[in-house]
């Protein structure tokens, strides 16, 4: 398979930043997807003299090693890493070549200390976009230490596999043959579950901040910039760094910015957070928040950070339907992100709950890989865009029902259907589905506030027009929060206000 122009240029300019010769180990067969990696291999192999193909015999076939010159460095794909898993074929090179990976001196630290024997497999479709995340997080892993090996499987290429497994969800990632974890996970929680919670001495000697921001979305980031900019001692506690955005696809309304994606977009802004004096802290969660003469942050690791101010970015998370059935079948035929376990479902039937925007889009999407797809809506009319139901209507494949409620997703060992009731008959149906993709909203994450700052009886935190909530030298931003709209730019500009709101605050009192 001949790789694109545009794809063979790009590609190019990386390969003239390899530092030292790599080799690349091949095991195929004769078989039509041998072949197609087999030549792709080779258009690789022919565009450096640095790179050197090999013939391999490795667990799986097609695959292929990237490894030093009589070094094995335990890094396999297994099927051709094009779409988002290109990006993690060149860093693999790259980084197996010996330039150093983009991770905090802390991370490698830990993952050089990590004992045992770890053989990572993740399960991948090329158009997942949070699939590339954790690819990248274990070849990095299995870079640093010898100990740690992992093999990226692309689901297309490996149909039998993963249907054996019962995979439904991507990424999906085995270790040492055991299951490990579903879904997008960066390097830092990958370590914490193997390596332990990131212990409360760590913060010991850390000094009262003057702005300590919770959350590390648009809203947080935004905040930490904006504070640090006046020259004050900032913080953010984070569990992962890019929140809900690193979900989304598409980036088409962020200003200024013709097109970009979730994780590429708040890559940059964590670039742009690390040019000044933040600290941040990941791999942490928040417990709990209370006013004294400071506010008082405590983490679950029983560590607690004191600030004269606080901002609370934590955002939202996709909503569920709160049916029998969703939380037991969840990555096991129940999903969130068509664009991640969409290829899944490929000549299946499925269902998609939720009407508004996301529902919509998620089911046209959807129809140009399965065989049908049922679109749930629990009010009398679908509340998206007349463009996106103009597009739905239009399409064979789809059928709309409206004014019905979700009542229970069934299933044995994954889902095998939906019940439904018609709201103005009370008519119970059930239709045979192997999906159900819920795309109805967004929850906020603010349960751990509970009798803290005043919110709505969605959760939400009640806000002024400084972003400060009703205790003194609190402020909220983004889509934890009260705002109207639940954007990108909103949430950015929201965090910028709160931590302006949070420098007057500190300057009056």
């Amino acid at each position: 398979m001949a790789l694109e122009k545009e794809i063979k240029e790009q590609l190019a300019g990386y390969l003239e930043l390899l530092e030292q010769d790599i080799v690349l180990k091949v095991s195929v067969a004769s078989d039509e997807n041998s072949n197609k990696l087999a030549e792709f291999v080779t258009e690789i192999a022919a565009m450096s003299p640095k790179i050197h193909m090999e013939k391999g015999n490795l667990a799986k076939t097609p695959s292929f090693s990237v490894e030093r010159v009589n070094e094995d460095m335990g890094i396999v794909f297994a099927g051709i890493p094009l779409g988002h898993e290109f990006t993690s074929f060149v860093l693999a090179i790259l980084q197996v070549s010996g330039r150093s990976p983009k991770v905090d001196e802390k991370i490698i630290s830990q993952i050089k200390k990590i004992s045992g024997t770890f053989h990572f497999e993740s399960y991948v479709s090329l158009t997942c976009h949070n699939c590339p995340d954790v690819v990248q997080a274990l070849n990095i892993m299995s870079i640093l230490n010898p100990n740690i090996s992992h093999t990226m499987i692309e689901g297309g290429m490996f149909k039998d596999e993963v249907e054996a497994k019962n995979i439904m969800a991507v990424p999906t990632v085995f270790v040492n043959g055991e299951p490990f974890g579903n879904g997008r996970m960066t390097i830092e929680q990958i370590v914490t579950k193997i390596a332990g919670a990131v212990d409360a001495s760590e913060f010991e000697d850390k000094k009262p901040f003057d702005v300590l921001v919770i959350g590390g979305g648009p809203a947080g980031a935004s905040a930490a910039i904006y504070a640090a900019r006046k020259g004050i001692r900032t913080g953010i506690v984070a569990e992962t760094f890019g929140g809900q955005v690193l979900e989304t696809l598409g980036i088409e309304n962020v200003i200024g910015t013709k097109y970009t994606e979730g994780p590429k977009l708040m890559a940059q802004v964590e670039e742009h957070v690390n040019e000044y004096d933040v600290d941040v802290m990941k791999s942490v969660r928040v417990a709990s928040l209370t006013k004294n003469e400071q506010v008082e942050v405590t983490l679950e690791n029983g560590a607690v950070l004191t600030s004269k101010t606080a901002i609370i970015s934590t955002g939202a998370r996709w909503r569920n339907i709160g049916v029998p059935g969703e939380s037991e079948f969840k990555n096991k035929g129940v999903a969130y992100c068509p664009h991640c376990d969409g290829p899944l479902f490929e000549g299946k039937k499925v269902a998609v709950v939720g009407g508004g925007n996301s529902g919509i889009e998620a089911a046209i999407d959807l129809a140009g890989i399965v065989k049908h797809v049922t679109v749930l809506e629990f009010m009398p009319e679908l509340k998206a865009d007349q463009v996106l139901q103009k597009r739905l209507y239009s399409l064979p494949n789809v059928t709309v029902l409206k004014n019905v409620q979700t009542k229970e997703i069934t299933g044995d060992s994954k889902v095998n259907g939906v019940t439904y009731v018609d709201r103005e008959t009370n008519e119970e149906t059930h239709i045979d589905v192997e999906g159900v993709f819920i795309l109805i909203g967004l929850a906020p994450n603010t349960e751990w506030l509970e009798g803290t700052v005043e919110r709505t009886k969605m959760g939400e935190i009640i806000v002024d027009k400084h972003g400060a909530t009703n205790v003194p030298g609190v402020f909220a931003a983004g889509d934890c929060t009260d705002s109207a709209y639940k954007q990108i730019i909103i949430s950015m500009g929201s965090g910028a206000t709160a931590a302006l709101g949070a420098f007057d605050y500190m300057i009056r009192n």
